[in-house]
């Protein structure tokens, strides 16, 4: 398991951004401040998982406003995936096989006041840059929708049965009380405007770069999302967005 400040990430600045790994008790704290407003939990999120994990954050170099952050959870391959953040809402003995060394990522969260999109480059930089240091092959995580009700995003979900089904040999299996079986129930022809409009800014990057989504959605009402398990195999990312990837992290 990875431990705080464990693993290796270089520093990344680009134009008013910069990104880095905690430093100290007193960063993660202001990320789960973060977290909390971003969140919407009346105070920091905290859980167990935070000290098993490398935290990473995006400040705005004038301020140094925190815009951005995330953290990350290093296995050594699919033989402890069940040790994930996931595996609580997920049955993951399909990852089970995989062999290289995988990193969940989790917490996503952007400033609700700040808006940029060179926030999400530079923090998709900063995980690039994670993942070539450390040799990850495998990036998978929870993408969440806002709220727990699914008629607004019964576009969205039907994309995602449509074109971004897991392949069968990984695809979790059911473990939560409540979720919804969007593949199994969806027969619709989805409004790809209406679709795109409401999927999260973070899945629609894990799907731009190849990745591949759950058959079903948890409905977390503690956390007041509707998630999907997202997978991303690194040797599956395009030439061309690796490229783009990489001129940010490098």
């Amino acid at each position: 398991m990875a431990l705080i400040g464990s693993k290796s990430m270089p520093a990344l600045a680009r134009g008013r951004y910069r990104a880095e790994l905690a430093q100290g008790t007193g960063d993660v704290a202001e990320a789960q401040a973060l977290r909390g407003l971003a969140f919407r939990t009346g105070g920091p999120d905290v859980d167990v998982f935070d000290d098993l994990c490398d935290h990473v954050l995006v400040r705005d170099v004038r301020s140094g406003t925190l815009v951005c952050c995330f953290r990350l959870l290093t296995l050594s391959g699919g033989a402890e995936i069940g040790q994930s953040y996931s595996a609580q809402f997920y049955g993951l003995s399909g990852l089970e096989s995989f062999e290289g060394p995988m990193v969940e990522m989790g917490r996503f969260c952007l400033h609700p006041d700040w808006s940029d999109p060179d926030i999400l480059r530079v923090a998709w930089g900063a995980m690039t840059a994670y993942v070539d240091q450390n040799g990850i092959e495998m990036l998978f995580g929870c993408s969440s929708f806002t709220g727990t009700e699914t008629e607004a995003y019964l576009d969205a979900f039907a994309v995602l049965k449509d074109r971004h089904l897991g392949p069968k040999r990984f695809l979790p299996r059911i473990k939560a009380p409540d979720v919804f079986r969007f593949a199994a129930r969806l027969r619709r022809k989805p409004d790809m405007k209406q679709a795109m409009l409401r999927m999260p800014p973070l899945l629609k990057t894990y799907l731009l770069m190849g990745g591949w989504v759950s058959d079903h959605a948890v409905v977390d009402r503690a956390m007041n999302t509707l998630h999907v398990f997202t997978g991303l195999e690194i040797k599956a990312i395009p030439a061309a967005r690796k490229r783009l990837l990489r001129a940010v992290a490098g």
